[in-house]
């Protein structure tokens, strides 16, 4: 029924594409889905970039793993690391006209504390305050060494836009009713350099270009008047799109052997994009067997790594431990786990349960909108037979994967995702994969829910000194790869096929995840 509903909103946007003024240009990708425009509930792949093409923040990653200004103009820091004060640029015009000022920013961080999904956890702990118009503070609780890199997380919504449109029939936030959330879900209120037009939740998203962007001389002097998000990593959808010039970018989860069939139609190329992403298979440490740490690490021996490796793109690299090699603070002098059938076996018989494992079947949870992960999970199952684990392999939508993920009860044994960090530092991927605010989230099926391990992952974060601050990450991720909570498969090359008339640069753009495809930077010439 769903792919009916899919093909049909497909053929939707085909007809409403084609009834576009002749001369607008138009840039259409396909993506996973739900994708949440909410600037407080929104944080997975397709969200993110949705944000940050429709949203401004106060400043910018560059491809240096640094920030540059945005809205902020300029922004000083207190002696004490206390404070910071940022200044914005006048003049920027939220979608409606209105223009942009400090109590926006103070409203958006206060309601993005006050919701507490999306980006919540990467906040610092501080009160946001307008100065003045132009003027926004933030203080702080304890010195934060990354606290305005954070902002580039920081979505500013326009507050009377918001605040009109608040459902007061609701009092999930008492006397701010439903915080927008039922209006936000398809309707947008930023400043960035697209604003929704359609968006029906299931079948695309349409965001046209916004000519009043305060940074408007910086568009691609071909950048596209309307960008389309579609709703399919469907491969034989996407490949009859791509084919009859209906779409310009694919999703990054084509499988190999479908980008390979693509890259061989001229007008036709694939691009392979170092990423600050790893592919997990996340165990569930609270489920029998997994909640033995022999039985975990049986598990992790006794996976064909190598194998895996080579079903991916050319040039993958295996994960060295639990974050990815492009990260600062990554250490590579850890545990490694690589297909050992004799430790696997050993560390079998010191689990609990190995006198009857095979009551204890795992279930392995795969999305299906990613079809190739399907090969890493019978991969998976088989070699699970070699020491007697017997493995069940169930295709999972991505909705389904997180509404589970939402509750330990629901949790399955093992749920195969992608993480990117949301900073390009080791220790913030440790914090949203292995502390306990993401417990209920998407990002973390182990459920840790270990406070000794959140005190010094949060310690380490909290250090301003570069060196010992990374001396404190390779500690944690030694104990974390000791402890075999995940299984580390490989970091990920972010692979797209594309037309080529498409002029796009990601390599200039930064790795974090949301602005590899910032649509203002890409031209469509055809």
């Amino acid at each position: 029924m769903r792919k009916l509903l899919v093909l049909t909103l497909l053929s939707l946007l085909v007809f409403a594409s084609a009834a576009l003024a002749q001369d607008e240009s138009q840039l259409r990708i396909t993506f996973s889905w739900d994708t949440d425009i909410d600037p407080a509930v929104g944080d997975d792949f397709s969200s993110s970039h949705a944000l940050a093409n429709i949203y401004d923040t106060l400043v910018f990653p560059n491809n240096m793993a640094s920030v540059d200004p945005w809205v902020a103009e300029s922004w000083e820091i207190s002696d004490d690391f206390l404070t910071i004060t940022f200044n914005l640029r006048q003049g920027v015009l939220f979608h409606d006209g209105s223009e942009l000022q400090a109590s926006d920013v103070a409203y958006s961080f206060d309601r993005l504390r006050a919701v507490g999904e999306g980006y919540a956890y990467l906040m610092p702990d501080a009160t946001a305050e307008a100065v003045d118009d132009y003027t926004v503070q933030f203080n702080m609780s304890q010195p934060d060494p990354f606290a305005v890199d954070k902002m580039i997380r920081l979505y500013i919504a326009n507050e009377d836009v918001v605040r009109a449109n608040y459902d007061m029939e609701s009092d999930l936030y008492g006397e701010h009713g439903d915080y927008g959330r039922n209006w936000l879900l398809t309707n947008s209120a930023g400043s960035g350099p697209y604003e929704v037009t359609d968006y029906p939740l299931v079948g695309y998203l349409e965001m046209r270009r916004w000519d009043s962007w305060w940074n408007a001389d910086n568009f691609h002097e071909n950048a596209a008047d309307v960008v389309t998000y579609v709703d399919t990593t469907e491969a034989a959808t996407v490949r009859s799109l791509m084919l009859n010039d209906e779409l310009e970018i694919t999703d990054a989860w084509q499988s190999i052997e479908g980008l390979q069939a693509l890259d061989s139609v001229d007008g036709i190329d694939v691009m392979a994009i170092p990423s600050m992403t790893s592919f997990y298979y996340m165990m569930n440490t609270r489920l029998a067997p997994l909640d033995d740490v022999h039985c975990r690490r049986a598990l992790a021996y006794a996976f064909d790594y190598d194998q895996v490796v080579a079903l991916e793109w050319p040039g993958t690299q295996a994960m060295i431990g639990p974050v990815p090699q492009s990260l600062g603070g990554h250490t590579s002098d850890l545990t490694i786990y690589s297909r050992d059938l004799d430790k696997a076996r050993e560390e079998l018989a010191q689990c609990q349960y190995a006198a009857n494992i095979a009551d204890y079947p795992v279930d392995v949870h795969w999305i299906s909108q990613v079809p190739f992960e399907e090969q890493f999970a019978l991969l998976f199952q088989a070699n699970m037979a070699e020491i007697g684990v017997p493995v069940n392999v169930l295709s999972t939508p991505w909705g389904t994967v997180v509404e589970n993920a939402a509750s330990m009860e629901t949790s399955p044994h093992i749920v195969t995702i992608y993480v990117s960090t949301d900073l390009p530092e080791a220790g913030l991927m440790l914090q949203q994969r292995y502390t306990s605010p993401t417990a209920n989230t998407w990002q973390q099926n182990e459920w840790l829910l270990d406070e000794d391990l959140d005190a010094r992952i949060t310690d380490a974060l909290l250090t301003m000194d570069r060196d010992e601050r990374f001396a404190k990450y390779a500690a944690l991720q030694q104990e974390i790869a000791d402890q075999s909570y995940s299984l580390f498969l490989y970091d990920q090359l972010e692979k797209h096929a594309f037309k080529t008339f498409v002029d796009w640069r990601p390599e200039e753009n930064s790795r974090v995840m949301g602005y590899q495809i910032f649509a203002p930077f890409i031209g469509v010439d055809g």
